[in-house]
Protein backbone atom coordinates (compact mmCIF):
# COMPACT_ATOMS: atom_id res chain seq x y z
CA UNK A 1 0.00 0.00 0.00
CA UNK A 2 2.75 2.67 0.54
CA UNK A 3 4.59 1.36 -2.13
CA UNK A 4 1.57 1.88 -4.42
CA UNK A 5 1.32 5.58 -2.39
CA UNK A 6 4.61 6.70 -3.08
CA UNK A 7 5.04 5.80 -6.86
CA UNK A 8 2.10 8.44 -7.24
CA UNK A 9 3.70 11.37 -7.06
CA UNK A 10 6.53 10.26 -9.05
CA UNK A 11 3.98 9.43 -12.17
CA UNK A 12 2.32 13.10 -11.29
CA UNK A 13 5.48 14.60 -11.80
CA UNK A 14 6.79 12.22 -14.85
CA UNK A 15 3.66 13.54 -16.40
CA UNK A 16 4.10 17.09 -15.86
CA UNK A 17 7.17 17.08 -16.93
CA UNK A 18 6.34 15.22 -19.66
CA UNK A 19 3.46 17.82 -20.27
CA UNK A 20 6.03 20.92 -19.88
CA UNK A 21 8.40 19.28 -22.77
CA UNK A 22 5.87 18.76 -25.32
CA UNK A 23 4.58 22.45 -24.45
CA UNK A 24 8.00 23.71 -25.04
CA UNK A 25 8.30 21.37 -28.15
CA UNK A 26 5.02 23.41 -29.60
CA UNK A 27 6.34 26.96 -28.36
CA UNK A 28 9.66 26.17 -30.26
CA UNK A 29 7.93 24.96 -33.12
CA UNK A 30 5.27 28.02 -33.44
CA UNK A 31 8.43 30.45 -32.93
CA UNK A 32 10.28 28.68 -36.09
CA UNK A 33 7.13 28.71 -38.36
CA UNK A 34 6.62 32.23 -36.93
CA UNK A 35 9.88 33.19 -37.71
CA UNK A 36 10.55 31.26 -41.20
CA UNK A 37 9.04 33.93 -43.95
CA UNK A 38 11.44 36.57 -42.65
CA UNK A 39 14.25 33.72 -42.72
CA UNK A 40 12.98 32.23 -46.49
CA UNK A 41 12.60 36.20 -47.40
CA UNK A 42 16.60 37.14 -45.86
CA UNK A 43 17.53 33.86 -47.65
CA UNK A 44 16.46 34.37 -51.45
CA UNK A 45 17.34 38.22 -50.40
CA UNK A 46 21.11 37.20 -50.45
CA UNK A 47 20.86 34.60 -53.06
CA UNK A 48 19.38 37.04 -55.48
CA UNK A 49 22.13 39.57 -54.48
CA UNK A 50 24.95 37.07 -55.49
CA UNK A 51 23.22 36.37 -58.37
CA UNK A 52 23.24 39.58 -59.53
CA UNK A 53 27.07 40.10 -58.27
CA UNK A 54 28.19 37.48 -60.47
CA UNK A 55 26.28 38.53 -63.36
CA UNK A 56 28.11 41.59 -63.00
CA UNK A 57 31.22 40.24 -61.89
CA UNK A 58 31.42 38.21 -65.36
CA UNK A 59 32.22 41.00 -67.81
CA UNK A 60 35.01 41.77 -65.57
CA UNK A 61 36.39 38.00 -65.46
CA UNK A 62 36.04 37.81 -69.27
CA UNK A 63 38.43 40.71 -69.67
CA UNK A 64 40.98 39.75 -67.96
CA UNK A 65 41.00 36.15 -69.15
CA UNK A 66 40.98 37.23 -72.17
CA UNK A 67 43.69 39.70 -71.58
CA UNK A 68 45.50 36.58 -70.24
CA UNK A 69 45.41 34.42 -73.11
CA UNK A 70 47.51 33.34 -76.27
CA UNK A 71 46.82 35.00 -79.33
CA UNK A 72 45.87 31.96 -80.98
CA UNK A 73 42.87 31.24 -78.16
CA UNK A 74 41.46 35.11 -78.42
CA UNK A 75 39.47 34.40 -81.36
CA UNK A 76 38.53 30.76 -80.74
CA UNK A 77 34.76 29.84 -81.54
CA UNK A 78 33.40 28.20 -79.30
CA UNK A 79 34.98 30.66 -76.77
CA UNK A 80 36.69 29.44 -73.85
CA UNK A 81 36.51 31.26 -70.10
CA UNK A 82 39.89 30.19 -68.98
CA UNK A 83 43.56 30.58 -70.70
CA UNK A 84 45.22 27.06 -71.92
CA UNK A 85 48.20 29.11 -70.68
CA UNK A 86 48.15 32.43 -69.52
CA UNK A 87 50.56 34.56 -70.68
CA UNK A 88 51.45 38.43 -69.69
CA UNK A 89 52.60 39.35 -73.62
CA UNK A 90 49.72 41.81 -74.34
CA UNK A 91 50.35 43.69 -70.99
CA UNK A 92 53.93 43.96 -72.17
CA UNK A 93 52.94 45.26 -75.41
CA UNK A 94 50.92 47.65 -73.99
CA UNK A 95 53.28 49.23 -71.34
CA UNK A 96 56.26 49.57 -74.50
CA UNK A 97 53.85 51.86 -76.22
CA UNK A 98 55.25 55.20 -75.30
CA UNK A 99 51.66 56.79 -75.59
CA UNK A 100 50.01 54.62 -73.30
CA UNK A 101 52.13 55.96 -70.10
CA UNK A 102 51.16 59.57 -71.67
CA UNK A 103 47.37 58.55 -71.61
CA UNK A 104 47.80 57.23 -68.47
CA UNK A 105 49.27 60.43 -66.98
CA UNK A 106 46.59 62.84 -68.25
CA UNK A 107 44.17 61.04 -67.14
CA UNK A 108 45.62 61.01 -63.56
CA UNK A 109 46.44 64.85 -64.06
CA UNK A 110 42.55 65.15 -65.31
CA UNK A 111 41.40 62.97 -62.36
CA UNK A 112 43.37 64.39 -59.55
CA UNK A 113 42.74 68.13 -60.42
CA UNK A 114 38.70 67.82 -60.95
CA UNK A 115 39.17 65.76 -57.73
CA UNK A 116 40.58 68.46 -55.82
CA UNK A 117 39.04 71.27 -57.32
CA UNK A 118 35.50 69.29 -56.67
CA UNK A 119 36.02 69.18 -52.94
CA UNK A 120 37.28 72.66 -52.18
CA UNK A 121 34.52 74.33 -54.71
CA UNK A 122 32.01 71.91 -53.13
CA UNK A 123 32.20 71.81 -49.88
CA UNK A 124 32.27 75.86 -49.85
CA UNK A 125 29.08 76.25 -52.10
CA UNK A 126 27.52 73.29 -50.16
CA UNK A 127 28.08 75.03 -46.79
CA UNK A 128 26.43 78.25 -48.41
CA UNK A 129 23.58 76.53 -49.68
CA UNK A 130 22.62 75.06 -46.20
CA UNK A 131 24.14 77.17 -43.73
CA UNK A 132 23.93 80.91 -44.94
CA UNK A 133 20.99 82.97 -45.90
CA UNK A 134 20.88 85.14 -49.16
CA UNK A 135 18.50 85.98 -51.81
CA UNK A 136 17.74 83.40 -53.88
CA UNK A 137 19.67 80.44 -52.22
CA UNK A 138 16.49 78.01 -52.64
CA UNK A 139 15.64 78.68 -56.43
CA UNK A 140 19.53 78.58 -57.14
CA UNK A 141 19.72 75.16 -55.26
CA UNK A 142 16.69 74.10 -57.39
CA UNK A 143 18.20 75.10 -60.51
CA UNK A 144 21.71 73.21 -59.74
CA UNK A 145 19.26 69.72 -59.09
CA UNK A 146 17.69 70.15 -62.13
CA UNK A 147 21.30 70.56 -63.40
CA UNK A 148 21.88 67.40 -62.36
CA UNK A 149 19.20 65.48 -64.97
CA UNK A 150 20.49 66.88 -68.09
CA UNK A 151 22.62 64.65 -69.61
CA UNK A 152 26.29 65.74 -70.77
CA UNK A 153 25.95 64.85 -73.90
CA UNK A 154 23.27 67.88 -74.58
CA UNK A 155 25.69 70.03 -73.30
CA UNK A 156 28.95 68.73 -75.08
CA UNK A 157 28.46 71.23 -78.62
CA UNK A 158 27.33 74.31 -76.21
CA UNK A 159 30.56 73.48 -74.12
CA UNK A 160 33.13 73.04 -77.00
CA UNK A 161 32.19 76.50 -78.64
CA UNK A 162 32.77 78.11 -75.47
CA UNK A 163 36.12 76.48 -74.86
CA UNK A 164 37.29 77.78 -78.66
CA UNK A 165 35.69 81.21 -78.69
CA UNK A 166 36.63 82.77 -75.44
CA UNK A 167 38.06 85.71 -76.46
CA UNK A 168 41.93 86.69 -76.13
CA UNK A 169 43.49 82.79 -75.81
CA UNK A 170 44.66 80.50 -78.19
CA UNK A 171 45.15 82.98 -80.97
CA UNK A 172 41.22 84.62 -81.03
CA UNK A 173 40.61 88.41 -80.91
CA UNK A 174 38.52 90.33 -78.58
CA UNK A 175 35.16 88.90 -80.27
CA UNK A 176 36.56 85.14 -79.92
CA UNK A 177 37.21 84.58 -83.46
CA UNK A 178 40.78 83.34 -85.58
CA UNK A 179 41.93 80.48 -83.13
CA UNK A 180 41.42 77.79 -80.98
CA UNK A 181 40.77 79.01 -77.95
CA UNK A 182 41.23 76.51 -75.10
CA UNK A 183 41.69 73.16 -77.20
CA UNK A 184 44.33 71.00 -77.03
CA UNK A 185 45.60 72.33 -73.75
CA UNK A 186 45.32 71.21 -69.98
CA UNK A 187 42.93 74.25 -69.24
CA UNK A 188 40.34 73.21 -71.80
CA UNK A 189 40.44 69.46 -70.57
CA UNK A 190 40.49 70.03 -66.83
CA UNK A 191 37.99 73.50 -66.38
CA UNK A 192 34.49 72.33 -67.28
CA UNK A 193 34.91 69.33 -64.91
CA UNK A 194 36.29 71.85 -61.82
CA UNK A 195 32.59 71.88 -59.92
CA UNK A 196 30.12 68.76 -59.72
CA UNK A 197 26.43 69.59 -58.90
CA UNK A 198 26.37 65.98 -57.32
CA UNK A 199 29.17 67.30 -54.82
CA UNK A 200 27.58 70.33 -53.91
CA UNK A 201 24.58 68.45 -52.87
CA UNK A 202 26.04 65.94 -50.86
CA UNK A 203 27.85 68.48 -49.16
CA UNK A 204 24.61 70.77 -48.20
CA UNK A 205 23.04 67.53 -47.07
CA UNK A 206 25.67 67.13 -45.35
CA UNK A 207 25.75 70.13 -43.63
CA UNK A 208 22.55 70.20 -42.89
CA UNK A 209 22.85 67.14 -40.36
CA UNK A 210 25.08 69.23 -38.84
CA UNK A 211 23.40 70.72 -35.25
CA UNK A 212 23.19 74.30 -35.81
CA UNK A 213 24.45 75.00 -31.80
CA UNK A 214 28.16 74.37 -33.29
CA UNK A 215 27.78 77.21 -35.33
CA UNK A 216 25.75 79.68 -32.63
CA UNK A 217 28.80 78.93 -30.70
CA UNK A 218 31.09 80.11 -32.90
CA UNK A 219 29.82 83.23 -33.34
CA UNK A 220 29.48 83.88 -29.69
CA UNK A 221 33.01 83.32 -29.95
CA UNK A 222 33.54 86.12 -32.00
CA UNK A 223 34.48 83.54 -35.25
CA UNK A 224 33.67 84.44 -38.84
CA UNK A 225 31.82 82.26 -41.09
CA UNK A 226 34.63 81.89 -42.92
CA UNK A 227 36.22 80.95 -39.81
CA UNK A 228 33.14 78.35 -38.82
CA UNK A 229 33.73 76.73 -42.51
CA UNK A 230 37.21 75.78 -42.35
CA UNK A 231 38.03 75.13 -38.45
CA UNK A 232 34.39 73.86 -37.54
CA UNK A 233 32.34 72.49 -40.88
CA UNK A 234 35.32 71.18 -43.13
CA UNK A 235 36.86 69.59 -40.33
CA UNK A 236 33.47 67.21 -39.96
CA UNK A 237 32.57 66.89 -43.22
CA UNK A 238 35.29 64.09 -44.13
CA UNK A 239 32.64 61.47 -44.93
CA UNK A 240 30.76 63.48 -47.78
CA UNK A 241 34.10 64.76 -49.04
CA UNK A 242 34.86 61.20 -49.39
CA UNK A 243 31.90 60.13 -51.20
CA UNK A 244 32.49 63.57 -53.55
CA UNK A 245 35.79 62.69 -54.15
CA UNK A 246 35.27 59.08 -55.33
CA UNK A 247 32.20 59.50 -57.58
CA UNK A 248 34.37 62.63 -58.99
CA UNK A 249 37.51 60.65 -59.99
CA UNK A 250 35.88 57.86 -61.30
CA UNK A 251 33.65 60.60 -63.78
CA UNK A 252 37.43 62.09 -64.73
CA UNK A 253 39.07 59.25 -64.87
CA UNK A 254 36.42 57.57 -67.10
CA UNK A 255 35.28 60.33 -69.44
CA UNK A 256 35.26 59.93 -73.31
CA UNK A 257 33.00 62.56 -74.57
CA UNK A 258 34.76 65.47 -73.45
CA UNK A 259 38.13 64.20 -74.10
CA UNK A 260 37.68 63.09 -77.69
CA UNK A 261 36.21 66.85 -78.84
CA UNK A 262 38.24 68.83 -76.94
CA UNK A 263 42.10 67.19 -77.68
CA UNK A 264 43.53 66.98 -81.18
CA UNK A 265 47.01 65.77 -80.64
CA UNK A 266 48.59 62.19 -78.79
CA UNK A 267 50.02 64.45 -76.28
CA UNK A 268 47.11 65.58 -75.10
CA UNK A 269 44.59 62.70 -75.41
CA UNK A 270 43.31 60.84 -71.99
CA UNK A 271 43.45 56.80 -71.33
CA UNK A 272 40.40 56.60 -72.79
CA UNK A 273 40.42 57.87 -75.91
CA UNK A 274 43.61 55.46 -76.06
CA UNK A 275 41.64 52.58 -75.47
CA UNK A 276 39.27 53.56 -78.47
CA UNK A 277 42.39 53.27 -81.05
CA UNK A 278 42.22 49.30 -80.32
CA UNK A 279 39.37 49.50 -82.30
CA UNK A 280 39.23 50.33 -85.53
CA UNK A 281 36.62 49.74 -88.03
CA UNK A 282 38.43 46.84 -90.01
CA UNK A 283 39.36 44.95 -86.95
CA UNK A 284 39.68 45.30 -83.25
CA UNK A 285 42.60 43.96 -81.34
CA UNK A 286 40.55 42.29 -78.72
CA UNK A 287 43.34 40.95 -76.20
CA UNK A 288 45.39 44.69 -76.23
CA UNK A 289 41.73 46.18 -75.64
CA UNK A 290 41.34 43.84 -72.63
CA UNK A 291 44.82 44.40 -71.34
CA UNK A 292 44.66 47.93 -71.56
CA UNK A 293 40.83 47.91 -69.95
CA UNK A 294 42.52 45.76 -67.06
CA UNK A 295 45.20 47.88 -66.74
CA UNK A 296 43.12 51.29 -67.10
CA UNK A 297 40.42 50.06 -64.06
CA UNK A 298 43.05 49.19 -61.31
CA UNK A 299 43.08 53.03 -60.27
CA UNK A 300 39.25 53.15 -60.08
CA UNK A 301 39.28 49.89 -58.04
CA UNK A 302 42.18 50.86 -55.71
CA UNK A 303 40.77 54.23 -54.51
CA UNK A 304 37.13 52.41 -54.10
CA UNK A 305 38.71 49.50 -52.17
CA UNK A 306 40.84 52.11 -50.08
CA UNK A 307 38.07 54.26 -49.35
CA UNK A 308 34.92 51.78 -49.18
CA UNK A 309 34.22 52.46 -45.46
CA UNK A 310 34.03 56.49 -45.86
CA UNK A 311 32.23 56.21 -48.91
CA UNK A 312 29.58 54.12 -47.72
CA UNK A 313 29.73 55.97 -44.33
CA UNK A 314 29.47 59.79 -46.44
CA UNK A 315 26.55 58.62 -48.76
CA UNK A 316 24.05 57.46 -45.45
CA UNK A 317 25.08 60.56 -43.73
CA UNK A 318 24.28 62.69 -46.39
CA UNK A 319 20.87 61.79 -47.14
CA UNK A 320 17.88 63.74 -48.20
CA UNK A 321 17.73 65.89 -45.16
CA UNK A 322 15.51 69.22 -46.07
Amino acid sequence: MSTTSSRLPSRRLAHHEDGRAVATGQAATSSVLAHAPAVLGTLLLHAALAAGALVMFLPFLWMLTTALKPPAEVYLFPPRLLPSSPTLEHFARILQQGTFAGYFANSVVMALVQTMATVILGAMAGYAFARLEWPGRDGLFWLLVAKMMVPQIITLIPLFVLVKNLPLLGGNDLFGAGGSGLLDTYAGLLLPGLVNPLAIFLFRQFFLSLPGELQDAARVDGCSEIGIFWRIALPLCTPAAIAAAIFTFERGWNAFEWPLVVTRTEAMRTIQIGLAHFRQEADTQWALLMAGSALAAIPVIVVFVLLQRHFVRGIAMSGLKG
